[in-house]
């Protein structure tokens, strides 16, 4: 797949350590196109533009402004005052959008605009202290594998483009804000107090050195997280990848996840580990999603 849209300053360089150039980026995203529109299309969109490279001044931007491209078309959005307009893309030319829009992280709403009100994923962020091993933090995802597994729900793992991952479980139509928050919120709660040396479910830094915070504030409405292939805007280039659950391993370190590192291992025999995804209609049980703010 070739982008379609022709990129001004194509040789403007992104990712300086690397050379990752406007044009490198561009083409990065055509390959991985297939697997991640299926996350991403739909979805009002937070993006982190770097319109100069990841080492100038980068932004967090919601709402397109007047300069964005045509195939970011801007959707309406109610919210708590008011409403705001949201960025959103349904197809490749929308992914080449983002690259001409000098995006370099592209976040989603756990909902699409077809179903606002109704997000179907839940994702808990595994985001460790600076001090934690690594290998405690790859226990620490297939401890929520199993926990998911013990309620009858398949998860997905992937890389935050960091030391942490995002622990993934699709949902069928139908669940509403607070019950994807309140259960997001029973799951980090229960798997911290079951091991309060290794966990924490709050955001409190006094409270998290030597730990890892289980973030489920990824879940609320207008909340987001990094979409699956993303780049992220850090040094190396890193990415945010899907693994298989044997790759969650002490032996494959998240560094590992460039973009010319993923681009080398997307070859003809590259399975999916998200392949799935889509397919799963999940329910959540309903006596763990009442609302307990």
């Amino acid at each position: 797949m070739n982008a379609v849209q022709p990129l001004t300053h194509p040789d403007k360089v992104l990712f300086s350590e690397q050379g990752i150039t406007k044009r490198e980026l561009s083409s990065y995203y055509a390959l991985v196109a297939e697997r991640m529109l299926p996350h991403v299309k739909g979805r009002p969109l937070t993006l982190v533009r770097c319109p100069n490279g990841s080492e100038k001044p980068c932004f967090f931007q919601k709402h397109p402004g007047r300069g964005a491209p045509a195939a970011i078309r801007a959707v309406v959005v109610p919210e708590k005052h008011g409403s705001a307009p949201y960025g959103v893309i349904d197809d490749v030319d929308g992914l080449f959008a983002l690259v001409q829009y000098g995006a370099l992280e592209i976040h989603t709403w756990g909902s699409r605009v077809a179903e606002l009100e109704h997000p179907d994923i839940v994702v808990l962020d595994l985001d460790p202290d600076p001090t934690v091993p690594y290998e405690v933090v790859v226990e620490a995802a297939h401890e929520l594998h199993a926990w998911f597994k013990g309620l009858g729900l398949e998860s997905f793992a992937k890389t935050t483009g960091g030391k942490g991952f995002h622990v993934c479980v699709p949902l069928g139509p139908g669940h509403g804000w607070d019950e994807v928050r309140a259960f997001a919120r029973h799951a980090a709660e229960e798997i911290a107090e079951a091991n309060p040396e290794r966990y924490v479910a709050t955001a409190s830094k006094t409270v998290r050195r030597g730990k890892i915070f289980l973030d489920y504030l990824r879940n609320g409405r207008g909340a987001t997280f990094v979409a699956p292939y993303s780049t992220r805007a850090k040094k190396g280039a890193p990415v945010s990848m899907p693994l298989h659950w044997d790759q969650v391993s002490p032996d494959i370190r998240p560094e590992t996840f460039t973009l010319r590192a993923v681009v080398e291992r997307l070859g003809s025999s590259f399975v999916d580990p998200f392949a799935a995804f889509e397919t799963l209609a999940q329910r959540l049980p309903p006596g763990l999603t009442a609302k307990h703010e």
